[in-house]
């Protein structure tokens, strides 16, 4: 009789200790979506200073002198990879499946370092030309929007190098469950602000 209590008692622990993590990462969840309300308000503000800067070009180059539409096609194209394979990272995750889980990480963040490796190339270039961000108003403002996407990715790299580590050492917990959810929604967001970056300042920049 009384090992059922003792067991009874334990099953209602693990089953109170579940639904209080449960909550925990919901409302971690929850605090990183207002975080990224935060970040919208960020980039909508660099997107207004670019919008106003855009046309001071202070007889310097506009987009279109400058802008290889090709060479930005293809740094758009490894973010939008690296989100595909970041979800495919997250199926992996529900399954259970370390080594998957791993695997897609790494390629994704390949592909996020090559693009920020091109972003650095992109502004080297530029700024060897003599096309820097002191030298016009468009340019301080192309340089100011590109150049905090290009951070946040970077940032969203360093994090997802942290998690591999810790996943690869301690596996797949509740706990990495949430950072990866959390790092989803930041990852699929940069891919989302970059498309309006490419559309505002590349294609328009450029037609």
């Amino acid at each position: 009789m009384s090992s059922h209590v003792i067991n009874a008692g334990a099953h209602g622990h693990d089953h109170g200790h579940d639904d209080h993590h449960h909550d925990s990462s919901e409302m971690t969840v929850f605090g990183f979506w207002l975080y990224l309300m935060t970040d919208c308000i960020l980039f909508a503000s660099i997107f207004a200073t670019y919008a106003v800067l855009s046309g001071n070009f202070a007889g310097g180059p506009s987009g279109h002198d400058i802008f290889e539409l090709n060479y930005v096609l293809g740094e758009t194209a490894l973010l939008l990879f690296s989100s595909i394979t970041f979800g495919f990272a997250m199926l992996q995750m529900y399954k259970g499946n370390k080594a998957g889980v791993l695997g897609w990480l790494a390629v994704t963040w390949l592909l996020g370092a090559g693009f920020i490796g091109m972003e650095v190339n992109e502004f080297h270039l530029l700024i060897s030309e003599g096309f820097g961000p002191s030298r016009s108003g468009f340019l301080s403002g192309f340089f100011a929007l590109v150049g905090t996407h290009g951070l946040h990715v970077t940032a969203g790299l360093i994090w997802m190098a942290i998690l591999m580590y810790q996943i690869n050492k301690h596996g797949i917990t509740n706990t990495h469950k949430t950072r990866m959810s959390c790092l989803s929604l930041f990852w699929h967001f940069l891919d989302v602000v970059w498309i309006c970056v490419f559309t505002v300042v590349y294609l328009m920049g450029v037609l």
